[in-house]
C-alpha cells in the first residue's frame, strides 16, 4: 500500500500558495490604507496653487502616486456616471434624444473650456483645504474620460437582442435583477476596452490639468503631468525622458494587473450559442482565482446583501406582473418629477443663457469673424482626422479582436501608445513637422491622430471579440470570400462599436485640437487658425468670452453632426445590425 508523503515538495507547495496569495491581497490592501491615510493629510492641508516641480528622478514615485489616485478616482466618478446617464437615456424615450446630444456636445467641448468654471467652482466650495484645487483637477480630468463610457453603455442597453430581454420579462425579473443578470454582462466587454482608453484619455487630460494658467492665477500641482511638462518646457531631457517612463511602466503594470484580468473575466460575457476554441487567458487572473481570501469572502458579503434584496423584490407587484414587452408602463410613471426636472433645467438654461449673453457682448465684430474661420479650420482638421484613423484602426482592431495570441501582444504596446501624454511628443513631432513643410496647420491634423485614433481601435476591437464565435463558424463552413466575411458578418457585428468609436474619436479629435494647434516648445509659442488655438490663447490671457463664444461654435457644429449624421447611424445600428438570436 502506497502511502502519499504529508511532507512532499509538491503537496507543500500546493497548500502554502494559496496562504502566499492571502498575503499578497491583505498587503496590497495594507499599501491601499496607507495611501489613503497620505493623500487624506496632503488634501486637508493648506491650500497651495502652485507647488515647485523637482526634476529629481527620486521624485517620481510621489509624483506617480498622485497622478494614479487622480486618475482613479476620476475614473470611478466616470464609470457611475457613465452607467447612471446611459441607463436613463437607454430606457426614457422622452429625454432620450435631448441626453444624447447634450452628451455628445460635452464630450466634443475640450478639456480647457471646462476648465474656469470648474476650478473656480471647487476653490469657491471648499477655499480652506488643498481638496478644492484638488477636486477641481479631478473633474478636469473627469471630463475627458466619462463621455465614452456613456456612449459604450448607452449603445450596449439599445442593441440587447430582443428575446433576451422577453426571457427577463417572462421569468419576472425587477429592475435590479435585469440590471445585474442582463444590462450589465451585456454591456462588460465594451465597458472594459472603453476603460482602457478612458484612462489613456485621462494621461492626455493630466498634461492640461496638473500645470496650467487662467489668466493671471497659475497652479501647478506634484504630478507626473506638472513634472513633464516642466521637463518640457525647460528642455531638460533626461527628465522627459524619465517621465515618460515613468507613465510607460505604470501603464504596462496597469495592463497586467488590471486590464488583462478583466478582458478575460469579461470574455465569458460573449452572446454566443458555441463555445469558442480559443479564450482569453490572463496569469494574474488565474492566481487572484486561487485565492481562498478573494474566492470566499466577496461571495459570503454578496449572499448576505443580495438575499434579502431579491426576498423583497420577489413580492413586488413588478415581480408578479409579466408586462408586455410593447407596452412598457414604467416609461410612462413619474410626469410629476419628469415635468418638475424640465422647470428646473429650462430654468437654469434660461438665466445661463442670459449670462450667456452679457458676456459676449465684449466680442468684437474682428474676433468673431476669426472664430468663425478657425471653425471652419478646425471642422475640416477633426473630419480628416476621423478618416485616417478609421483607415487603419478597422483592419488592425479586427484582427487583434478575433485572435487572442495576436491580443497579448499589440494590446499592450497600444495601450502604452494611447496612454503617453501626446503632449510629451508634440515637440518632437511639431519641430520635424515644421523642418519637412507644410506648417503647422495640415501638421496638426497629425497631432490629432494622437487623441483621436485609440478610441476607434478600441471600440473595433471589442466589438470584434463580441462577434459569436459560431457566426464566424459558419462563415468558414460555408467557404465566405473575404469580402463577403467583411460584408456580411463584420462590419454589420462591429457597427454598433464602430459608431460609438467615431463619436467618442470626434470628441476626443476637438479636445486635441487645444494642444495641436497651440503650443509652447521652449519659450515659443506655435499656433494656427483654429478653434483650438483661439481656447488655448484666451485661456492663457484670461479672456473668457472668447472661451465661451468658441464653446459655442463647437456646440452647434457638434448638434448639426449628430443630427445629420451620428443619431441615424445610431437608429440604423440597433434596428438593422441589432445582433437577434
Amino acid at each position: 500500500m502506497d502511502f502519499q508523503r504529508p511532507l512532499a515538495r509538491s503537496l507543500v507547495t500546493v497548500r502554502t500558495w494559496p496562504f502566499v496569495l492571502d498575503l499578497g491581497v491583505a498587503a496590497c490592501g495594507f499599501a491601499i490604507f496607507l495611501g489613503i491615510v497620505h493623500m487624506a493629510g496632503y488634501w486637508m492641508g493648506t491650500p497651495i496653487p502652485v507647488i515647485p516641480i523637482s526634476h529629481s528622478v527620486s521624485a517620481l514615485p510621489l509624483y506617480a502616486f498622485y497622478s494614479v489616485v487622480r486618475i482613479s478616482i476620476a475614473y470611478v466618478l466616470s464609470l457611475l456616471f457613465a452607467v447612471g446617464y446611459g441607463y436613463t437615456a437607454a430606457y426614457n424615450t422622452r429625454v432620450e434624444a435631448g441626453m444624447i446630444a447634450v452628451l455628445d456636445i460635452l464630450q466634443s467641448i475640450p478639456v480647457l473650456s471646462f476648465l474656469p468654471p470648474l476650478v473656480l467652482a471647487m476653490i469657491g466650495l471648499i477655499p480652506r483645504y488643498q481638496l478644492g484645487i484638488e477636486m477641481g483637477v479631478i473633474l478636469l480630468i473627469f471630463t475627458g474620460q466619462v463621455w465614452n463610457l456613456a456612449f459604450s453603455f448607452y449603445s450596449s442597453l439599445k442593441t440587447i437582442p430582443r428575446e433576451m430581454i422577453e426571457a427577463s420579462r417572462i421569468y419576472r425579473y425587477s429592475a435590479w435583477q435585469r440590471f445585474w443578470q442582463l444590462e450589465m454582462p451585456y454591456a462588460a466587454i465594451g465597458l472594459v476596452w472603453n476603460s482602457i482608453v478612458s484612462v489613456a484619455g485621462g494621461w492626455f487630460a493630466l498634461m492640461l490639468c496638473e500645470m496650467f494658467t487662467m489668466g493671471d492665477r497659475s497652479f501647478q500641482l506634484p504630478g507626473l503631468g506638472s513634472y513633464i511638462q516642466s521637463a518640457t518646457d525647460s528642455g531638460d531631457t533626461r527628465a522627459l525622458l524619465s517621465g515618460i517612463g515613468a507613465v510607460v511602466l505604470i501603464v504596462i503594470a496597469t495592463d497586467q494587473l488590471v486590464w488583462r484580468p478583466l478582458i478575460a473575466w469579461s470574455d465569458k460575457f460573449k452572446f454566443e450559442q458555441v463555445e469558442s476554441t480559443e479564450r482569453v487567458t490572463s496569469p494574474i487572473l488565474t492566481l487572484l482565482q486561487r485565492s481562498p481570501l478573494l474566492t470566499s469572502l466577496p461571495g459570503r458579503l454578496w449572499s448576505r446583501l443580495e438575499q434579502p434584496i431579491y426576498r423583497r423584490l420577489s413580492q413586488s407587484a413588478e415581480c408578479r406582473v409579466v408586462h408586455p414587452l410593447d407596452n412598457d408602463e414604467s416609461r410612462r410613471d413619474g410626469s410629476l418629477g419628469f415635468w418638475t426636472l424640465s422647470v428646473a433645467m429650462a430654468a437654469a438654461i434660461s438665466w445661463a443663457a442670459v449670462e450667456a449673453v452679457a458676456m459676449l457682448r465684449t466680442v468684437s465684430w474682428a474676433e468673431f469673424r476669426l472664430l468663425l474661420e478657425g471653425a471652419g479650420a478646425t471642422f475640416a482638421r477633426v473630419n480628416a482626422s476621423l478618416l485616417i484613423s478609421a483607415l487603419w484602426t478597422i483592419p488592425v482592431g479586427v484582427a487583434i479582436g478575433f485572435s487572442p495570441r495576436l491580443a497579448r501582444v499589440v494590446q499592450p504596446v497600444a495601450q502604452v501608445l494611447a496612454s503617453v501624454p501626446a503632449s510629451a511628443f508634440y515637440p518632437v513631432l511639431l519641430m520635424g513637422l515644421i523642418r519637412v513643410g507644410g506648417g503647422l496647420g495640415i501638421g496638426s491634423i497629425a497631432l490629432m491622430l494622437l487623441g483621436t485614433q485609440w478610441y476607434i481601435l478600441f471600440n473595433v476591437i471589442a466589438g470584434a471579440m463580441s462577434i459569436p464565435s459560431d457566426l464566424r463558424e459558419v462563415t468558414s463552413l460555408y467557404r465566405f470570400g473575404r469580402w463577403q466575411r467583411w460584408t456580411r458578418l463584420i462590419l454589420p457585428g462591429i457597427f454598433p462599436y464602430l459608431i460609438t468609436g467615431m463619436v467618442t474619436a470626434s470628441g476626443g479629435a476637438w479636445n486635441a485640437s487645444v494642444m495641436a494647434e497651440y503650443s509652447h516648445v521652449k519659450g515659443k509659442t506655435l499656433q494656427t487658425i483654429g478653434l483650438g488655438a483661439q481656447i488655448s490663447s484666451a485661456t492663457d490671457s484670461g479672456r473668457f468670452p472668447i472661451i465661451l463664444l468658441a464653446t459655442v461654435f463647437i456646440s452647434l457644429m457638434v448638434v448639426t453632426m449628430n443630427r445629420l449624421v451620428w443619431r441615424r447611424l445610431y437608429r440604423l445600428a440597433e434596428t438593422r445590425y441589432k445582433l437577434e438570436g
